[in-house]
């Protein structure tokens, strides 16, 4: 199958081209490179032995957007190119709804007038909000609680609406919780441009020498030890995901939504412990206040997609924890500048 690889440059993006080119696909990547690197597209390259078209565009550029679709004429998308910094967005709603809004937009109007009928989205677990009930199924009540969210929720009903005026669309919406980990061989992980605006990528910085120390937003919620809880998934578990969730859009037409988490949620603290163990170091780290936007508790049921795309996350947080270590270590500044473009 020929895909176009929104945002593959990106953390879960590259992951995911590795996959599918191991798969025996074919696949094209746009991305703007505004938060990601082009050495992550040549080591995706290195990975799988194969070379892959890219095409550094925004997805605001209506026009390049169709231009690369013409180009590249797949015959389905993959659609992670998007902000995704939760506190970044509450303090810049405009950017995000223009982002990744319109961006999507732009990108649904291209496959349409282009004939291209299957996609899978990024989405968030973000769009649940603060459920009442654990673990958070694919019918719980949709409440996100920061622009970030709202900006997923918002492309997700424009996809449903989508698929209902035109049911020859096959649409997948992956809701995922929080993607952690790096591949095995730790050529290709997560790299932040800046501080990072979550949590492993930081605790990893602080491990490394890069950081000082790290913040702990909030000590006083409703969980065991008072810190967040979170369904934390190897990426490339994740990145499995949207494989599967690619074999099961061949055989069903119409829109589907799968929730890709663990199953079981793991605090602040117990993460922290976990790295110490897999790095050998001492994270230092200190109580600051509670983040607007951010929630206490949150961790799927994964039930759907392993009865309906086969698929169910296989590795723990020690495998997470020693493989984002991995790659740490081995690229402390994370990727190197490019000077190439």
């Amino acid at each position: 199958m020929k895909l176009l690889i929104t945002g593959g440059a990106g953390y879960i993006g590259s992951h995911t081209c590795v996959v599918l080119l191991e798969a025996g696909h074919d696949i094209a990547i746009l991305d703007d490179l505004s938060n990601s690197s082009r050495e992550a597209v040549r080591r995706v390259e290195e990975l799988a032995g194969k070379a892959v078209a890219f095409h550094q565009v925004d997805l605001l550029d209506e026009q390049a957007v169709r231009n690369v679709m013409a180009i590249e004429q797949p015959d389905g998308v993959i659609h992670f190119a998007g902000r995704k910094a939760v506190g970044e967005s509450v303090e810049q709603p405009l950017l995000y709804y223009r982002n990744n809004v319109t961006g999507t937009l732009n990108l649904l109007q291209a496959m349409q007038d282009y004939n291209v009928r299957t996609l899978v989205f990024s989405s968030s677990a973000t769009v649940y909000g603060e459920p009442d009930t654990f673990p958070i199924t694919e019918d719980a009540p949709l409440n996100p609680a920061n622009p970030y969210g709202r900006t997923k929720l918002m492309i997700e009903r424009i996809c449903i609406d989508l698929v209902a005026a035109d049911p020859s669309w096959r649409v997948s919406l992956l809701r995922y919780f929080n993607p952690v980990g790096a591949h095995l061989s730790g050529r290709i992980g997560e790299a932040p441009d800046g501080p990072p605006n979550n949590l492993l990528p930081f605790i990893a910085q602080v491990a490394v020498g890069r950081r000082e120390e790290l913040s702990v937003f909030g000590d006083d919620w409703p969980t065991p030890d008072g810190t967040g809880v979170r369904d934390y998934i190897h990426v490339m578990d994740l990145a499995d995901g949207h494989a599967a969730a690619l074999n099961f859009l061949a055989d069903n037409t119409g829109l589907h939504i799968h929730s890709l988490g663990t199953g079981r949620g793991y605090s602040v603290l117990e993460v922290i412990a976990a790295f110490e163990s897999a790095s050998g170091r001492r994270i230092a780290y200190r109580i600051a206040s509670r983040r607007a936007g951010d929630i206490p508790t949150s961790w799927a049921d994964p039930g759907k997609a392993r009865r309906e795309l086969g698929w169910q996350a296989t590795r723990n947080l020690d495998a997470m924890c020693a493989d984002a270590w991995r790659w740490q270590l081995q690229n402390p500044q994370g990727y190197p500048k490019d000077t190439s473009g």
